[in-house]
């Protein structure tokens, strides 16, 4: 028997009812995010405000701390006039190229390891202990191996954005595969599903969650490393230019290249975040 959207309506609403709670619900969500929009604008103008004034009024030495209005003016010098070592944008590239081949290249070492390792008790419990081990090794020591083994290239900043994405991404792709739901993967086993298609077809979905949320920690990571490994030694890049201004002892010059990775690494979190909504559609939204 056939049941009318009128019949699965609750008692006492009606469809005229139903789309006045609708519009109220729709009215408050927009009051709230206007709301959280104006907040954040307040805390920003509150807190550049109060660092402009404490460095007009000699609060704080502008020399070491610089003001807003000096970053300000840096970032359009470097955009107009370029850099010492270039266009500003020519070192943008450079940092964004080094992290976005570290970050492929770690997240899918370490998807793939950590999916390996989690379905197989064997290989986790020989592997588990070098892991540890590469994984305690503090990474601006890595960072100089890297400098001197593979010079001041692409290569060295590639491989330490690498090795900092490698063990977030793996961590959480072992643990999701660990923590998928054995009922689930016992009834595919049931059906005839075979070891690779209980993989493919439960535990990697089961861990994509896991992944994705990696991933947003991971770029960071692997923007990092880059500017990590710049700073160490290199011959172009942001981190570079945060070394040069440390030398020329420029604090406006330091801040700018912190806002500027501050506004890159925003832009990948806002990517990440709409492919992570496009590839976990099934997922309930979060009021």
């Amino acid at each position: 028997m056939s049941t009318t959207p009128q019949q699965m309506m609750p008692s006492g609403l009606d469809a005229a009812s139903l789309a006045q709670v609708e519009r109220v619900a729709q009215k408050r969500i927009r009051q709230r995010q206007a709301l959280v929009i104006s907040l954040r604008i307040l805390v920003l103008v509150v807190v550049l405000g109060g660092w402009e004034l404490s460095a007009r009024l000699k609060w704080i030495d502008p020399f070491f701390f610089s003001m807003p209005t000096a970053i300000y003016d840096q970032i359009v010098d470097w955009f107009v006039n370029g850099t010492s070592q270039g266009p500003l944008l020519t070192q943008v590239w450079v940092t964004l190229e080094e992290t976005g081949l570290g970050f492929i290249i770690g997240s899918v070492a370490g998807v793939f390891c950590g999916i390996v390792l989690g379905r197989n008790k064997l290989l986790s419990d020989v592997f588990s202990l070098y892991i540890k081990i590469a994984n305690s090794i503090p990474r601006v020591v890595l960072g100089s191996v890297f400098v001197i083994a593979l010079g001041l290239g692409m290569g060295s900043k590639v491989a330490l954005a690498v090795v900092m994405v490698f063990f977030v991404v793996f961590a959480n792709a072992f643990q999701g595969v660990r923590e998928a739901d054995r009922y689930m993967i016992a009834n595919a086993q049931i059906l005839g599903a075979s070891r690779r298609q209980v993989t493919t077809s439960v535990v990697i979905p089961s861990a994509l969650s896991w992944i994705l949320a990696s991933l947003h920690v991971s770029f960071g990571f692997a923007l990092v490393g880059a500017v990590v490994g710049e700073f160490l030694g290199s011959k172009q890049g942001i981190g570079l230019l945060i070394s040069t201004a440390q030398g020329a002892f420029n604090a406006s010059g330091v801040f700018a290249a912190m806002i500027v990775l501050a506004v890159v690494a925003l832009a990948a979190d806002y990517l990440l975040t709409a492919v992570e909504q496009r590839l976990l559609k099934w997922r309930p939204a979060v009021v």
